[in-house]
């Protein structure tokens, strides 16, 4: 089973990262109020990036290593001047 990394871009602009192992499921969660209180107070949101991990563990460690990250660095990875093995949604 895969995992996912996904970033969102909220209303205020900011920027959400966490995994999922469906998308689908976990946007509607979002929508709902269910996922996290930050994106649902944020709504709406878009799906901007995602990247897929075989393993819950490389995921995770994945979606910690990029909330650290200020938001010049993501900007950079949604560009692609940083290496990722993501897709931009946006």
């Amino acid at each position: 089973m895969s995992y996912f990394v996904y970033m969102l871009e909220c209303s205020d602009r900011s920027y959400y990262t966490g995994y999922t192992r469906n998308i689908e499921q976990r946007l509607a969660l979002h929508q709902k109020g269910s996922g996290s209180a930050y994106v649902y107070s944020r709504r709406p949101f878009k799906l901007i990036y995602t990247e897929k991990y075989p393993t819950q563990r490389q995921a995770m460690q994945r979606e910690m290593e990029i909330q650290k990250w200020r938001r010049a660095r993501k900007l950079a990875l949604l560009s692609g001047d940083l290496k990722g093995e993501g897709t931009v949604n946006g």
